[in-house]
């Protein structure tokens, strides 16, 4: 008994330390996007760096495991809510809001999403002060989309609902992991995997001329950002916060994703937050504590 005690609080630590390290990478996931938005990158070709690179990568790791139980329909699913869908809704996005919007909307919309579908498909509890948080995260992105209404116009709203939906998407993901009982870095390498068919359809739709235009460092930013950091790794380290500290407390990491991308985004490119924005932020933080706290 005294030794089951003594190991439960490195286990949880190690839990907070991947989620808050997942949501880091995300972080830089969002800043290097909004850069190569700007700059020229379809969302398509973000999207392919987001999982080609990865899935090359784990090919060799993949022919050392054993496959003969594992149900490729799973597979199949997983990807649709954690590949190259989620990544073009979410880059998307980019096109019609700032930085800020992404960086907070998304993250917020896994978290809440998350907490639902965990009380819902896996019957964890939701005592009242999750329920309470989650509340108020919406009503921070109801600040953040009153904003974006006033400074951008309505079609602002469509970059909002790209991220929403993309949050969503997500928390359908990490829900998934959480039932189907997936190993992280299995999950992280078979949604990679799958996600090469992106290939023969970029090259079949777009080619690949105008992604070679933007030269050797500027694809290997995206490659290394989007391809290791903002993929693989954040979702290997999400998962393993996930499966230590379950899915009702693991889904509102996402939401450590904002006060990462506005900093980040402001010492990288610039991007000075609004009031309403920041305001925004803290009023989702709130939410996220009062989550953890429950």
């Amino acid at each position: 008994m005294i030794a089951s005690s003594a190991a439960k609080p490195p286990s949880v630590l190690l839990g907070v330390a991947c989620g808050t390290g997942a949501a880091l990478c995300w972080a830089v996931g969002f800043v290097a996007a909004r850069h190569g938005i700007d700059i020229g990158f379809t969302p398509a070709e973000l999207a392919l760096h987001r999982f080609v690179w990865a899935g090359f990568a784990f090919l060799p790791l993949a022919l050392r495991w054993s496959w003969e139980d594992f149900r490729w329909s799973r597979g199949l699913v997983l990807t649709f809510f954690g590949g190259p869908p989620l990544a073009l809704i979410s880059y998307a996005g980019f096109l019609a809001v700032p930085l800020a919007h992404g960086g907070l909307i998304q993250p917020a919309c896994a978290a809440t999403g998350g907490l639902v579908l965990a009380a819902l498909l896996l019957k964890e509890k939701l005592p009242p002060g999750r329920i309470v948080g989650a509340a108020i995260i919406i009503a921070g992105l109801a600040v953040i989309g009153g904003e974006a209404i006033s400074t951008i116009g309505t079609h602002a709203l469509i970059g909002d609902l790209a991220f929403a939906t993309a949050g969503l998407f997500f928390a359908t993901f990490s829900t998934l992991l959480r039932r189907w009982r997936m190993p992280p870095m299995r999950a992280a390498a078979i949604v990679s995997m799958i996600s090469l068919v992106d290939v023969p359809i970029h090259w079949l739709l777009f080619g690949f001329s105008h992604l070679a235009s933007f030269g050797f460092w500027e694809n290997l930013l995206q490659a290394v950002v989007q391809g290791i950091l903002a993929g693989p790794a954040a979702i290997y380290l999400f998962a393993r916060a996930v499966i230590i500290l379950g899915a009702g407390r693991g889904a509102v990491f996402p939401s450590l994703v904002p006060p990462f991308t506005l900093l980040i985004g402001f010492v990288l490119l610039g991007a000075v937050p609004s009031l309403a924005q920041l305001a925004g932020l803290v009023i989702v933080l709130v939410g996220f504590r009062m989550t953890q706290k429950a």
